[in-house]
């Protein structure tokens, strides 16, 4: 049985699949970026599942390093985009309750950067060929990818439903314009 990777038209990373998005409507595409989220982790629990199921083999290698590749290069950038550029207005304005949001959605980030560093060590061990017979994962390990992935779940849900608007609606034109450019930039793309 294979790992299902999707099937969506577009490829952004080797493995994973999303739709086009460009740098030029910068909300769309953190939109987009947090569909990918979404992906990885889908493909993160059924290669949990897979390596239950079946243990180790050459398409959970496969499956381990497409996760880390997007959570190794993408995902940084995706929380600078916020940190630079979304947070900043809000935590300038006056609403108490997307202060204490956009804070704890800092908070956040860094736990994801401890957290992503345990669940990197699990996925390069499942990367890393020759695959191991071994077990396929003990439960400290089961805990590790749990936890990573559970930390986004309310975090994305926060962002799309209150961070993001109100930051589009605080932002004029010129600072989408700057937050564009910036993001393309940091990413390499003319």
């Amino acid at each position: 049985m294979g790992i299902d990777k999707g099937s969506a038209a577009h490829v952004a990373l080797p493995g994973l699949r999303t739709p086009a998005v460009g740098l030029d409507a910068p909300f769309e595409m953190l939109v987009a970026c947090h569909e990918r989220v979404h992906r990885s982790l889908d493909l993160l629990r059924r290669l949990q599942q897979h390596l239950l199921e079946y243990g180790p083999s050459a398409e959970t290698v496969q499956a381990s390093g497409d996760v880390l590749r997007y959570f190794d290069l993408a995902a940084p950038l995706h929380h600078q985009d916020e940190e630079l550029h979304v947070f900043p207005p809000l935590l300038e304005g006056v609403d108490a309750r997307l202060h204490a949001v956009v804070r704890r959605l800092q908070h956040d980030h860094r736990q994801m950067e401890v957290r992503w560093a345990a669940a990197r060590v699990v996925l390069l061990a499942i990367a890393t060929p020759p695959v191991s017979p071994a077990a396929p994962l003990n439960m400290e390990q089961t805990t590790t990818l749990d936890s990573f992935a559970a930390l986004y779940e309310q975090h994305i849900v926060d962002e799309e439903a209150l961070v993001y608007p109100a930051a589009q609606a605080a932002l004029g034109a010129d600072e989408v314009a700057a937050m564009s450019l910036d993001m393309a930039q940091r990413r390499g793309v003319r």
